[in-house]
């Protein structure tokens, strides 16, 4: 039976009884959000003002100790449990518990940002401190989201709405699970960085593309009802008025000397959640199969993220570093998710891997080769900033092969244009009914097939596109 650290891959399909080791480790992910008492009240205790930056401290330096320290932890539950491992609502509290420590600790924090007597007196710099790790939190917090937001539970989704909030980055919720995991490791995706493209290159790329991608997403959606997209029923104002009331309400409540505060907490957290973006897919690239109008870029394989065991920030982040399974299935609770052999490894966890991406030049050193060696020394498979691209391929060169589009494998499995009456993503069991249409994404009752447009995702798991679909008779499940 293999330990949390042990380095082999449990094999899939195993009879043998089979306990989460970590079942009570997930715990720990609780502390995060908690950084905010725990740094007042060491300042308390100490007086020292280095606490409120407990935030930074935490995340870029003790839990980067931790993961050299502890070691890896790659074992995974076997098939005929994941299904009981994801229905044990045990794992669901414990990211349910995160929203209100999180939330508490921002109240807190900025009551005492407005009430600097509260603890003493605050300096400048420890309001910026405070505010720094309150957004270390709150980017943390976007994790937490992220788990929510892949869920089928409409309550799982607000409350995801609800902790990204904080950070004003409540389009992230329709971007990423509609866009990013639709687009992932191609050009398209503002998500997914490119080799040799730096984390400032990237950063702007992708918080302004992401929001534009956001708001296409939700208007091409009003659109296919012959709506306009200024409603509240658009996922990214509904999340973006949760902010202005939040903020406004803060504001209101502790004047308007917290806002410089309420901004740096909101920067720092989006940006840790890019900076693990920018990590997770960095010169991955899927490549075009079929030909002619039939041509699309392959289904998305454990070889498109890089993903880590390191246990710590595995804790902490809930597996989102087994990244590869989450893309398969995006919607498998963080509990169930899987190591794969053939998925690329980054030297570390995380949160390490986060203070090398803000070095650029160690960065390069560390990952270049790496993503080179990846696609068995051909650097033209990779996804290559366009700037960089002639550099690159100068300094690794290519296989030298002649490549024409590879054959379909993942093929067609419904004929877009079939008269079905139903037809059932195969990844997460999304069902359309002709009958019923789909409302929410702007399909009427009685909407054919043939109809709904060929770029057109699955609603809950967006990975798979309408040619992945299968037809499906909804009748045997109402019987």
């Amino acid at each position: 039976m293999p330990t949390p650290t042990d380095g082999a891959t449990v094999p899939q399909g195993s009879t043998e009884a089979w306990h989460d080791k970590k079942r009570y480790l997930w715990l720990i992910g609780l502390v995060v959000p908690s950084l905010a008492f725990a740094g007042a009240g060491l300042h308390v205790l100490t007086g020292w003002s280095v606490w409120f930056w407990l935030g930074p401290i935490v995340v870029l330096g003790v839990v980067p100790a931790i993961d050299l320290v502890v070691g890896l932890d790659r074992a995974n539950p076997p098939d005929d449990v994941i299904e009981a491992l994801e229905n044990d609502k045990y794992y669901r509290w414990i990211t349910y518990l995160f929203l209100p420590i999180q939330y508490a600790g921002f109240v807190g924090a900025f009551y005492a940002l407005a009430h600097p007597d509260v603890l003493g007196g605050l300096s400048t710099l420890d309001k910026v401190g405070l505010a720094i790790s309150i957004g270390v939190i709150g980017g943390i917090g976007i994790n937490t989201a992220h788990e929510l937001g892949h869920k089928k539970e409409a309550n799982e989704r607000w409350l995801s709405k609800i902790a990204l909030a904080q950070v004003a980055y409540g389009h992230f919720y329709i971007e990423h699970n509609r866009g990013h995991h639709v687009r992932v490791a191609t050009p398209e995706d503002p998500a997914s960085s490119r080799l040799g493209e730096n984390f400032y290159q990237f950063w702007p790329r992708t918080v302004l593309g992401s929001l534009k991608s956001a708001w296409r997403i939700e208007k091409r959606r009003y659109a296919r009802k012959k709506q306009h997209p200024f409603r509240l029923g658009n996922d990214v104002l509904n999340a973006w008025v949760m902010t202005a009331v939040l903020w406004g309400a803060m504001i209101a409540w502790l004047g308007v000397g917290i806002a410089p505060y309420l901004l740096i907490q909101a920067v720092v957290g989006f940006s840790l959640l890019e900076v693990v973006n920018y990590m997770e897919h960095y010169g991955m690239l899927r490549q075009k199969v079929g030909v002619g109008e039939r041509q699309r870029y392959e289904r998305v394989l454990p070889s498109h993220s890089w993903n880590s065991n390191n246990i710590a920030t595995n804790v902490l982040l809930y597996h989102l570093q087994r990244h590869s399974d989450h893309h398969a299935n995006p919607t498998r609770r963080y509990q169930a998710l899987r190591d794969f052999e053939e998925s690329p490894v980054l030297p570390t966890g995380y949160a390490g891997m986060i203070v090398l991406a803000i070095v650029p030049a160690v960065w390069r050193r560390v990952m270049d080769q790496r993503v080179v060696d990846h696609f068995g020394g051909d650097v033209s498979l990779a996804n290559i900033s366009p700037r960089k691209r002639e550099t690159y391929l100068r300094r690794y060169g290519s296989a030298g092969r002649v490549r024409g589009p590879a054959a379909d494998a993942t093929g067609s499995a419904l004929d877009p244009t079939a008269e079905v009456l139903a037809a059932r993503c195969p990844g997460c069991g999304y069902v359309y009914e002709v009958a019923a249409g789909d409302e929410h994404e702007g399909f009427a009752a009685g909407t054919a097939w043939r109809d709904v447009p060929l770029d057109w995702c699955c609603p809950d798991c967006g990975v798979r596109d309408k040619s992945d679909f299968v037809p499906f008779d909804p009748e045997p499940s109402r019987a």
